[in-house]
């Protein structure tokens, strides 16, 4: 069964304080779009779509030189939006869809491949990287039963006070069964604290249909930080220096 990515690239990023695209900020001399596409590419995908927006053919270069193909998100009205952008290459597609940040640079090949392994071995339409933090501020939390089975994810800003206790959060990394991801992306609505169409929104529809999902804990939680602001970006070097050193 073949894999193919969607990898977000489309925004601006504007906590970085910078005029530049947030996934083209360098790392160790790279831009962090190129750290997470030269991951991608060790998983041999079929086909890789960069979803593109903010200073697009800057963005596009750093894509194409990985033999990525674009997809221009010219409104950025969320995550789900984001990736309903790959459909026109995607939908008729067979296999597993894994989407991921373009702003989390440290995350390992290895670690997505762990992802894909247990969804498939679970039989599962769908699997979520999570990670668990003392303090998961700003993350959406992970929802699971009494049976510690994940029926759904809730951004913070739409979270419960009982919710927002959770430490378990979505990292933004996930894989679908491509024949699933895209009925349930049409489902999706923007009824929410911030007016968008949330992908984490594709994960309760798909639990509600009776398809399982699971959560895969990531050991490491440093692998799955995002890059926000210009100390995420600090923190990060500190974080590939020391995996270099190690």
């Amino acid at each position: 069964m073949s894999n193919h990515a969607v990898v977000l690239a489309a925004g601006k990023g504007t906590r970085m304080k910078s005029d530049l695209a947030k996934v083209l900020h360098p790392l160790a001399g790279k831009p962090l779009l190129e750290h997470v596409l030269s991951q991608v590419r060790k998983l041999d995908p079929g086909t890789v779509v960069v979803v593109v927006g903010h200073q697009a053919e800057q963005v596009t270069a750093v894509a194409t030189a990985f033999g990525a193909r674009t997809v221009l998100q010219s409104e950025q009205l969320g995550t789900g939006h984001a990736v309903q952008q790959a459909e026109p290459l995607l939908g008729a597609a067979d296999g597993v869809t894994v989407v991921l940040s373009g702003d989390v640079p440290l995350l390992r090949a290895e670690t997505i491949q762990r992802l894909l392994d247990e969804t498939r071995r679970a039989g599962a339409a769908a699997g979520v990287l999570t990670a668990i933090a003392e303090d998961p501020t700003g993350y959406g939390r992970i929802l699971r039963d009494s049976q510690d089975h994940l029926v759904g994810i809730v951004e913070h800003k739409d979270a419960t006070a009982a919710q927002r206790a959770v430490r378990e959060y979505n990292t933004g990394t996930y894989c679908f069964d491509n024949r699933l991801l895209w009925p349930a992306l049409a489902q999706v609505g923007s009824d929410n604290a911030q007016g968008e169409f949330y992908l984490t929104d594709v994960i309760g529809i798909l639990v509600r249909q009776d398809h399982a999902v699971v959560g895969v804990v990531c050991p490491d939680e440093r692998e799955t930080r995002g890059v926000n602001r210009p100390e995420d970006l600090t923190q990060v070097e500190l974080d590939l220096e020391a995996r270099r050193d190690g």
